[in-house]
């Protein structure tokens, strides 16, 4: 049970109402995520704003829900990681894919450098090095890539510690978390 009100989409009013009419129109549902973070008008508009800026960016669906699912996993957050499991595959990742995102992992050399880099921010508090960015640069990622990656972690972040933190009920297929790599 969450250890915050869950805010009903009926009844929601002010500023919260179109904004999960919209996260209604996306999913067909409004996720008890979003259920949590419409407590607060302002953490909504700023989630759901993230999501649609950067769902429109450089990196693609299927990176963005790769990277999505290991920091999920590093952050112990079986909420993100069973959404974005379920996501990932809608965007085109097989369920193999997916499980090896989970641990940072990815036969695809440009994938595997974004995993690694993600993860290093998420573990080190993004104390990364200059080399850390040549891979990346290496693996075919300009600057612009690059910050999106970092926006990503970012978004990833405030997601799991508002599921993390409020335990907030998992409404999506459950996804077994993993020991780290």
């Amino acid at each position: 049970m969450a250890h915050i009100h869950l805010i009903d989409p009926a009844s929601a009013s002010g500023s919260v109402k179109p904004v999960l009419d919209q996260i209604n129109g996306a999913f067909g549902t409004v996720p008890n995520m979003f259920k949590a973070v419409a407590n607060s008008p302002a953490a909504l508009q700023s989630m759901w704003g993230s999501f649609g800026a950067l769902s429109t960016g450089k990196l693609g669906a299927r990176l963005g829900e790769e990277i999505a699912v290991a920091i999920a996993n590093a952050n112990n957050c079986a909420y993100c990681l069973a959404a974005h499991t379920a996501l990932g595959r809608k965007a085109g990742a097989s369920a193999a894919d997916m499980a090896a995102a989970q641990t940072g992992q990815s036969s695809d050399p440009r994938t595997q450098a974004a995993l690694s880099f993600a993860l290093k921010i998420t573990r080190d508090r993004a104390a990364v090095t200059a080399n850390d960015i040549a891979v990346l640069k290496a693996a075919g990622f300009d600057d612009e890539a690059i910050v999106e990656i970092i926006a990503h972690v970012a978004l990833n972040l405030f997601t799991n510690y508002i599921n993390v933190a409020l335990d907030v009920p998992v409404d999506f297929p459950a996804v077994a978390l993993k020991p780290a790599a």
